[in-house]
């Protein structure tokens, strides 16, 4: 590890506390109509170059935060139930508590500084920003006036849009969401039962039609705004999983940059009408399968997480709890945008590294070379950094003898829960395991080793780069490969 990643170990590290584990070492656009990936797209790299939701880079080492300052809702989705005072659900639309907009100010001038790699602010909920236009604005103009450097972002159904791009554009937020899970109205009505709109409700597909028309229209308004447009898709096996290919190529036509396919969260205990129906939710083989059918129509993102309405901190951890409304009141805010600057230039400089070391790898590229898919623990910083213990998702990389090229991440239950209920979270994590043929973590102890070791899973101890490590196993498996081919050759 290169001292500079080292530094930014030891720097994040101090501004992420985590009491379970401490690292051991082991023995988004100009919403443009081309097609063009966004990698070839230097003004749009540089505008998420520091936004984790529009940038798979990013989201390594800058983290993000959600105020909950919206509670209304002017559509109902099926898979969707609106949660407050919820602490143990990690879901769109559920919050611990509601913020009004000074209260979401000061959260975030407490955060900035204590989390100072947190660049943008998000408004997803817990209901729909722009069904609550007036708190929404209001929270990003307080912002806007204090933290001149944090991203300002929201995410919405798309039914109101097209009345608040200019609002939108003329307080510089740069970035938005939207949620199109159909373009055929007919699919649309096994998803949404309803849609309030201009005061009166619509059911069926009269409302589903509308929703359509002025998602649409708010994606054509972006684009011709010029504003970052990503649209979220939740994938609903036997409803839209065929249809999103569709939806793929539409919203790519007309504006959007980036896709992002996410799977149905649908266990019953959420109380959402797909869970209490039995709807399930795709696998992630099926999800896969799906963005990279996708992916060669447009950018496809793979690192969401599908946060909370007031999530904290880097994507894939969740450190509300640290902040709720009874803490951070009594907290001094902390922003200091010399010490922030400081740090994102350490961050610039550890990406920099990467780049320019996988610059160097990609020049010697290997044909036909054989792809696996390996698993990482990691809290940020593009490092295997984590325990196995500890960890609730694991990202998954698909590695060949050219590159580690990250894939996707599963969820999973804690193993380390003081010896109660750990049998039952290991096999739910060799479940989510499925398929892949290491598992990349700081530390593991000697039982769940084994238990991987007879599902045909390696673990593998570090505390390095992901892409080194996982090229490093790579190259080892490879090996071993190539010798078992070679005895089974000279004994057939």
């Amino acid at each position: 590890m290169s001292p500079t990643t080292e530094l930014l170990a030891k720097t994040e590290a101090k501004a992420q506390p985590d009491a379970l584990s401490q690292p051991k070492k082991s023995g988004g656009c100009g919403c443009s109509s081309s097609s063009t990936e966004i990698s070839h797209d230097e003004k749009i790299k540089e505008r998420i170059a520091k936004h984790p939701c529009y940038s798979e880079e990013a989201h390594h080492h800058y983290a993000r935060m959600h105020v909950a300052v919206a509670p209304a809702c002017n559509i109902q989705c099926n898979y969707c139930n609106r949660k407050y005072d919820c602490a143990n659900e990690s879901r769109p639309g559920v919050v611990s508590e509601l913020l009004t907009p000074e209260e979401a100010a000061h959260k975030v001038l407490v955060i900035a500084g204590k989390i100072p790699q947190m660049t943008v602010l998000g408004i997803a909920g817990p209901g729909d920003p722009l069904a609550n236009p007036e708190k929404t604005f209001r929270t990003f103009e307080l912002i806007a006036d204090k933290a001149p450097d944090i991203k300002l972002c929201l995410s919405t159904n798309g039914l109101m849009l097209p009345d608040y791009v200019d609002r939108i554009k003329k307080l510089n937020v740069d970035h938005v969401t939207i949620t199109i899970n159909m373009v055929d109205p007919e699919v649309g009505t096994k998803i949404y039962p309803w849609v309030h709109y201009r005061r009166k409700r619509y059911k069926g597909i009269e409302g589903v039609r509308i929703l359509h028309e002025r998602q649409m229209e708010g994606l054509q308004a972006l684009k011709e705004a010029d504003i970052l447009c990503k649209v979220n898709s939740v994938m609903i096996p036997g409803i839209n999983d065929e249809h999103l290919a569709e939806v793929d190529r539409v919203i790519r036509e007309n504006g959007a940059f980036l896709h992002n396919i996410m799977p149905l969260i649908s266990a019953p205990e959420h109380g959402t009408h797909f869970g209490l129906t039995g709807q399930r939710g795709p696998t992630p083989k099926e999800l896969k399968a799906l963005q990279d059918k996708c992916s060669g129509n447009m950018k496809m993102m793979r690192h969401c997480r599908q946060c909370r309405a007031d999530a904290v901190g880097l994507l894939g951890e969740d450190r509300s709890q640290e902040f709720t409304k009874e803490k951070f009141l009594e907290m001094a805010p902390e922003y200091n945008l010399e010490k922030r600057q400081e740090l994102h230039a350490a961050i610039d400089k550890v990406q920099q590294e990467q780049k320019a070391a996988k610059a160097a790898k990609a020049q010697k590229k290997v044909a036909n070379s054989p792809k696996i898919l390996v698993a990482v623990a990691t809290k940020g910083g593009g490092l295997v950094n984590q325990h196995f213990g500890h960890a609730r998702e694991f990202m998954v990389y698909e590695v060949d003898a050219n590159e580690a090229k990250f894939v996707g991440h599963r969820k999973v239950e804690q193993y380390c829960q003081g010896g109660y209920g750990e049998d039952d979270a290991l096999d739910g994590m060799l479940k989510m395991l499925e398929g892949c043929k290491a598992v990349l973590v700081s530390k593991i102890g000697s039982c769940p080793q084994e238990e991987l070791k007879k599902a045909g899973i390696e673990a593998v101890e570090a505390y390095d780069l992901i892409e080194k490590v996982a090229s490093e196993y790579y190259q080892k498996w490879l090996s071993i490969q190539v010798c078992t081919d070679s005895v089974l050759a000279s004994e057939s």
